[in-house]
């Protein structure tokens, strides 16, 4: 039995993804910090992240692509118990509240290109850009 209702794969994906959302801010709003668990796309399975200077003389560092992905999540997990923190601020002003949001917004925007790391598209970051 098929309860898409002939929706398309992108468009069931936004509607988890925003369900996702509002599940999380909900929770927030209660004082609640979900433990979010997220998986790296296989395809990055035993990858490593390689820095390599302009400079010849200088050597190159390389960290596993595991290693990266967990502090990328752990950064957006400290930005969630931050945006928690401001929305729930007894003596911020809505206005403040709003202003600090929109910095939290853009950090997440700027997290975009790391989306590639993860395996479920709902675990992406989502900037000011593609939120409406």
């Amino acid at each position: 039995m098929e309860l898409t209702g002939g929706l398309s794969e992108a468009a069931i994906e936004i509607i988890v993804a925003e369900v996702r959302k509002g599940i999380r801010r909900d929770l927030g709003e209660a004082g609640i910090t979900p433990a979010i668990h997220c998986e790296m796309s296989p395809r990055w399975d035993g990858g490593e992240l390689v820095l390599r200077p302009s400079r010849t003389d200088l050597q190159e560092k390389a960290v596993p692509i595991a290693t990266f992905f967990h502090k990328i999540v752990m950064a957006r997990e400290r930005m969630r118990v931050l945006e928690q923190k401001i929305n729930n601020h007894p003596k911020l002003t809505e206005g403040e509240k709003i202003e600090l949001q929109s910095y939290i917004t853009r950090v997440y925007g700027s997290f975009t290109t790391f989306n590639t790391l993860f395996e479920d598209r709902a675990d992406w970051f989502v900037g000011a850009s593609t939120e409406k």
